[in-house]
Formats: C-alpha cells, sequence, structure tokens
C-alpha cells in the first residue's frame, strides 16, 4: 500500500505544481482548463503507477476535478483554501491507496525496487522548492501592497533565492546535516542585515517570508524522510557528515 501512496503522491505533485502552469492556473475557472487539468492528473497517476488498465485513476481524476471546481467557484484564493484543497486531495490519494493498495505492485514499475523512494525524494524536493514558492505568494499576498515599498532587487531574484534556500534545506536534511540550516540562516541575516535595518515594515515582511520558507522546507524534508522510512532503500551508500 505505502508504494501505491507514494507514486500517486508523486503523480500528484507533478500535476499540481509541475505540469499546471500559471496560466492553467488564471483560467481554471474555464471548464476545458479543468478537463486539461484533470487529463495530466489522469496520465501522471497511470505513468506513476506503471499501469493504464485500472479504473483508480480515473476515478481519482474525477474527483480532482470536483475539489478543484469547489476551491475556484467557493473558496477565495488565500492560504487556507490552498490547505484546504491539498487536503482533500490528499484524502482521496489515501483512499485510493487503502482501496486498492496493491496498484503500484502490479504496475510497470514493480520490479525496480528503488522507484518508490525516488519518487518520494523527487516529490519531496518539488513539494519543497516549487510549492513552497506558491505557499508564501500567498502567505505575504496581503502585505504586497503599495504600503510596503520593498527595495527593488534583480527581476525574480527575491524567487529564485527562496528557491535556491528551500533546495539546500531540502538537502541538508536529508543527507543528515540538519546543522548546515543554522549557518545557512546566519547567512542570510547578515545579506540582509542592512535592508531589515533601515525599514521596520521591510525588515518584517523578510523576516515573515524566511521563517515561512525556512518552516515549510524543514516541514516537507522531514515528512519525506518519514515517508521513505517505509519504503524500500534507494541502495545509495550513506553520506558521511
Amino acid at each position: 500500500m505505502i508504494e501505491t501512496l507514494a507514486a500517486l503522491l508523486f503523480a500528484h505533485i507533478l500535476a499540481d505544481f509541475v505540469f499546471q502552469t500559471d496560466t492553467m492556473v488564471a483560467r481554471k475557472h474555464e471548464p476545458k482548463m479543468l478537463v486539461l487539468h484533470a487529463v495530466i492528473v489522469l496520465v501522471t497517476a497511470q505513468i506513476a503507477l506503471g499501469r493504464v488498465d485500472a479504473w483508480e485513476p480515473l476515478a481519482l481524476a474525477a474527483a480532482h476535478i470536483v475539489i478543484d471546481m469547489v476551491k475556484v467557484y467557493a473558496l477565495p484564493d488565500k492560504l487556507s483554501s490552498f490547505f484546504a484543497d491539498q487536503a482533500a486531495h490528499l484524502v482521496t490519494l489515501f483512499a485510493v491507496a487503502l482501496n486498492a493498495p496493491t496498484l503500484f505492485a502490479n504496475g510497470l514499475w514493480a520490479k525496480l525496487a528503488p522507484v518508490p523512494a525516488l519518487m518520494a525524494l523527487g516529490g519531496g524536493f518539488i513539494l519543497a522548492t516549487f510549492a513552497g514558492a506558491h505557499v508564501l505568494r500567498l502567505l505575504v499576498k496581503r502585505w504586497d501592497t503599495e504600503d510596503v515599498a520593498l527595495p527593488s532587487g534583480l527581476p525574480g531574484g527575491g524567487e529564485l533565492i527562496g528557491l535556491l534556500e528551500r533546495g539546500i534545506i531540502f538537502l541538508l536534511v536529508l543527507t543528515d546535516n540538519p546543522a548546515g540550516v543554522g549557518f545557512l540562516i546566519a547567512a542570510k541575516s547578515v545579506l540582509r542585515f542592512d535592508t531589515t535595518r533601515e525599514d521596520q515594515d521591510v525588515g518584517e515582511y523578510v523576516i515573515i517570508g524566511t521563517l515561512a520558507s525556512f518552516g515549510w522546507a524543514l516541514a516537507v524534508s522531514w515528512a519525506t524522510l518519514a515517508l521513505m522510512a517505509y519504503l524500500p532503500p534507494l541502495g545509495f551508500p550513506p553520506v558521511s557528515p
């Protein structure tokens, strides 16, 4: 069952945070975009499971489109709506894995023991980095106004810094070097010192974003480790601290 769950989680993360473009999100109120997203959900689930003969991915795609319709038409574009939406998707993934625990075992990748752990690892990395960027945008959305005059910088530079820092945190935790996160915090504090000292609003904005980014990356990293503990090992030699 856990291998099936890992495959479905990986497929869901790909469908929602990799193959779903900003344009698709902006136009998700259009029926054709909802259908396109459902097709992507179906195909990614079939590929991750290594089979196209099962009906469960079809049911999963149908449930996914219903949940997305509720979010698009009934919920505001807020962080709480995002978490409610993702929680509902997780319930459907667990339901399918519990109802059909051998989906992965009867699929194309079943004989490749490291595949589920690789899926968990890849999914965790995407969730920590790219999904984290979406979470942070929703979190600081209320302050993204003219009232907070953020300093100018490279176009997209702040978002890239966030992706890099969360990626580094993910790698540090997964290689059993969590102490390195402290050095990362110290380095960012030094680099941002002048900015946060000169303007209290900007300083608080930066602190909130930084703490949320680090907290998200750590939480996802530990969740990935917890999932991988129940999966067949990757077979790589341990990384010495």
